[in-house]
């Protein structure tokens, strides 16, 4: 069975794009989030096994979403997505609890490592 993703995004394009990377390796989308409140309401009901996860959104932010996602259910995989120059960003975000991060603009081989890489220490 294919692992499936929750991708949350502010940006629909930067949502597609990360679509495309998972739908052609093999994953199934679970569903799509554009903001923290989303994700968090995503993610109860859908129960994905990778969540991709933007930093910096409207409402809550990634790091909100992400530390809210982990205390109902501390196995959570969440990969953030960043922007270049938002180091500080990420480094809370993995004190907070997330996985590991990804960088944009990115290219799908680095995802799907970063991906593997998460899915593997976890199963």
């Amino acid at each position: 069975m294919a692992s499936r993703v929750l991708i949350v995004d502010d940006a629909v394009f930067m949502r597609n794009t990360i679509k495309e990377i998972f739908s052609s390796s093999g994953f199934e989308i679970a569903g799509e989030a554009a903001n923290g409140v989303e994700a968090v309401e995503k993610y109860k009901d859908l129960k994905p096994d990778i969540v991709t996860m933007d930093i910096v959104m409207p409402f809550k932010n990634g790091i909100q979403a992400t530390r809210e996602i982990l205390a109902g259910d501390p196995d959570a995989i969440i990969i953030i997505c960043s922007a270049l120059g938002q180091e500080s960003l990420v480094t809370e975000a993995i004190e907070s609890g997330a996985t590991d991060f990804i960088v944009k603009p990115f290219r799908g081989e680095n995802v799907m490592q970063v991906v593997k890489k998460a899915l593997a220490t976890r199963r």
